[in-house]
């Protein structure tokens, strides 16, 4: 008499053994410290937790928003003294003032212009960087400089080595998660794993098409079965996944289904009550400008953002794109995004900073690149990974300083130069890691986010 199948049995016990089979990896993955997401201990003291990362997609103008420059206001109209960088406004050589007007902010007076009223009130929390360079001419090449650490080959996103070092601190959320990101320059690469496992990817929340009051993680409700008839399903699933992963050997990419498939089932219960904005205060809604025009869709990606690092997510992303590539008009549309999302920024730090939060997580603002002082057209100017700005906030970092320069005209970082490696290098340091350390072996060879570069901006910790 012919006894059953492996595939019988296992249909035969759906609801049981799968399950046990799942809590038996999961109980030897644990002792052989080897389960992906487990909290693991950093390199050193973090003085970060978390980080929030706040990508103004296009490349902001650092002479129009925080980097001063009076002889660019003086030489108006005027030639540059020396010629364009190759490839970089190259058509121009006539120098454009901003048309907005600069004011000493905080008690170390630093300089911001008119276009961010609400985050100059939270001078004294900023780190500006105003020597950041890079490579990449173009918005791809720079915004996979800025994500991964690199132009060509694809590498994991910055978040992915986050999640890899750290692992997460709620196991019914994402590690890493991106609310409305782009679709193009580099597209799911720039929170992708690339060749680390596949649990370190990160969770997209909606995408840069879609309103952020209807943005939310795909396929994240089951309306039709109920929670006991899906554990079911999944345990049966999982059963033959754990025989597929006894039969391989050890496979990286079948721990990782195994393990994004129990997130998922967690993440049902967690994510739609968390993305539920209904329950919070009129008070808080108004201070992220939610309900309003122009700042209530980036107002909502702020307060999700908040909710989600409060959570336990260890890297979130707010992508305000694609909207900052101000070839012509300028004045008008650098406008038009500074309204978008000067009040939610402000809003965001004032909401950390009295949740108690905002000490161990690290906010990031900033773009792929800048632009450069010369004119492109009649008002417009050219991408500038030479010399721009980024600032930081909160998480470990100097308050109140500005870190860096470029020349008199803004166009070329001088001193206190800060290399995108420079700003990964110093980021993983603050969260704890150091990046010479966190590696993961790949075709033969150590990899890291930084690559064979990099080095810790000491200046600017707290």
């Amino acid at each position: 008499m012919r006894g059953p199948s492996r595939r019988e049995l296992l249909k035969g016990v759906a609801a049981g053994f799968g399950y046990l089979a799942l809590a038996g990896l999961a109980t030897e993955a644990a002792e052989a410290d080897k389960e992906p997401l487990a909290p693991r201990k950093p390199h050193h003291v973090a003085r970060a937790r978390r980080v929030i990362f706040l990508f103004m997609h296009g490349g902001p103008s650092q002479v129009d928003t925080f980097d001063y420059k009076p002889r660019l206001q003086r030489d108006d109209g005027k030639e540059l003294p020396f010629a364009p960088s190759q490839g970089v406004g190259a058509l121009s050589r006539k120098l454009m003032a901003s048309p907005w007007k600069f004011n000493r902010h905080g008690t170390a007076g630093l300089w911001v212009s008119e276009l961010f009223p609400c985050v100059a009130k939270h001078a004294d929390n900023l780190c500006v960087l105003s020597g950041m360079h890079t490579e990449g001419v173009t918005h791809g090449q720079a915004t996979l400089k800025l994500h991964t650490g690199a132009i060509a080959l694809p590498r994991p996103s910055l978040g992915s080595w986050v999640l890899y070092g750290l692992g997460t601190e709620n196991r019914s959320l994402p590690g890493f998660v991106t609310i409305c990101p782009p679709r193009g320059h580099g597209g799911v690469r720039n929170y992708g794993n690339a060749f680390l496992p596949a649990v370190y990817q990160g969770t997209a929340v909606g995408s840069a098409d879609t309103p952020a009051s209807r943005a939310t993680i795909r396929h994240i409700a089951n309306d039709w079965q109920s929670s006991a008839q899906q554990r079911q399903q999944l345990d049966l699933l999982q059963a033959m996944n754990v025989d597929h992963l006894a039969r391989s050997g050890h496979d990286d990419r079948i721990e990782g289904v195994i393990e994004s498939y129990e997130l998922a089932f967690r993440m049902q219960m967690a994510v739609p009550q968390l993305t539920d904005l209904g329950n919070e205060t009129a008070s808080t809604r108004a201070l992220y400008g939610i309900d309003e025009e122009p700042t209530n869709n980036f107002g909502r990606q702020c307060l999700l953002a908040r909710r989600f690092a409060e959570a336990g997510v260890r890297f979130v992303q707010v992508s305000h794109s694609f909207k900052w590539d101000q070839h012509h008009s300028l004045k008008k549309d650098h406008e038009r995004n500074a309204r978008e999302v000067d009040r939610p920024i402000a809003g965001l730090l004032r909401d950390l900073d009295a949740r108690g939060l905002l000490d161990d997580t690290l906010v990031l603002w900033g773009g792929e690149f800048g632009r450069t002082p010369v004119t492109e057209g009649k008002d417009g100017r050219d991408h500038n990974p030479h010399g721009f700005t980024m600032w930081l906030a909160g998480g470990g970092v100097r308050g109140g300083m500005v870190h860096g320069s470029t020349d008199e005209f803004g166009y070329h970082a001088i001193e206190g130069k800060v290399h995108m490696h420079d700003l990964h290098a110093t980021l993983l340091y603050l969260l704890g890691l150091d990046h010479e350390q966190l590696t993961y072996r790949h075709d033969g060879r150590d990899f890291r986010l930084t690559d064979v570069h990099g080095r810790v901006v000491g200046d600017i910790l707290a």
